[in-house]
């Protein structure tokens, strides 16, 4: 089984790269992130001729947004509002696999919970998600938890350390928290798993820098993590950079991990 996740930045402007995505990697299952989109206006019929028969998707106008899209049937449906009404969630089952798609808040540009309501918002959206999954879920349960969690935990998750963390997405409040997030739940990190920590690992590079390749000041912000009992299934992770050089390109490029 093949799962991606993509903050695409809008699925109705960007359909023809989803197109794209579907064509050269061919998955299972993709798992989209800020599709922009009411559900009334959600492209399904589009997204099913792609070959993706099976959707799962909760959105609001210009806004958020999050689908899953699959080959094979899912059912168990239901997204939950964590925090507001806020479309970051969704989740389904797919075979023997509970996926939770989510699209952690961003968090502004301060990282201060006095001054910056957003960045509160964030901090206390991940502690949401930890204490949901403690009261509701088993650890033995086969689960998938991606998505843009907008948050980079470690060192070389980001071009550097230390010059960006005093950075929304790198300081140390939003890393311990997002780490405990996974450690409470025992969660494998498979980006972590399949790569070094002395490595170098990104799955977004800003609109803001023109020659964003040159200079490949990027972050890891997008993240596929599976519990214990998936471990064993793990096969091969990938990141699809070239999708960042796509006419039109999201800021995010595809990550995609083999079961």
């Amino acid at each position: 089984m093949k799962i991606v996740t993509w903050n695409i930045n809008s699925v109705r402007l960007r359909l023809n790269l989803l197109k794209t995505l579907a064509e050269i990697t061919n998955p299972d299952i993709i798992c989209l992130q800020e599709t922009k989109a009411s559900d009334e206006f959600f492209p399904q019929d589009e997204i099913k001729k792609i070959g993706y028969k099976h959707i799962a998707f909760s959105g609001e106008k210009s806004y958020n947004g999050v689908a899953i899209l699959s080959k094979h049937p899912i059912r168990n449906i239901f997204s939950s509002n964590f925090y507001n009404n806020d479309k970051r969630h969704i989740s389904a089952t797919i075979e023997d696999i509970e996926i939770h798609n989510f699209y952690i808040p961003a968090g502004g540009d301060e990282p201060d919970i006095v001054t910056n309501p957003k960045f509160k918002h964030k901090l206390d959206y991940i502690k949401l998600i930890q204490n949901w999954f403690l009261d509701n879920r088993s650890k033995n349960d086969k689960i998938i938890l991606l998505g843009d969690l907008n948050i980079a935990p470690h060192a070389n998750d980001v071009w550097s350390s230390s010059q960006l963390k005093n950075v929304v997405s790198h300081t140390a409040i939003e890393r311990e928290l997002l780490l405990t997030l996974q450690n409470s739940f025992e969660f494998i990190d498979s980006g972590r798993h399949f790569t070094n920590m002395n490595e170098k690992l990104y799955s977004w590079w800003s609109y803001r820098n023109k020659d964003w390749e040159k200079s490949n000041r990027g972050r890891r912000l997008d993240h596929i993590w599976v519990s214990s009992p998936l471990k064993d299934q793990l096969k091969n992770i990938s990141i699809l950079k070239e999708a960042r050089k796509w006419d039109r390109p999201s800021d995010h490029v595809p990550f995609i991990l083999d079961l």
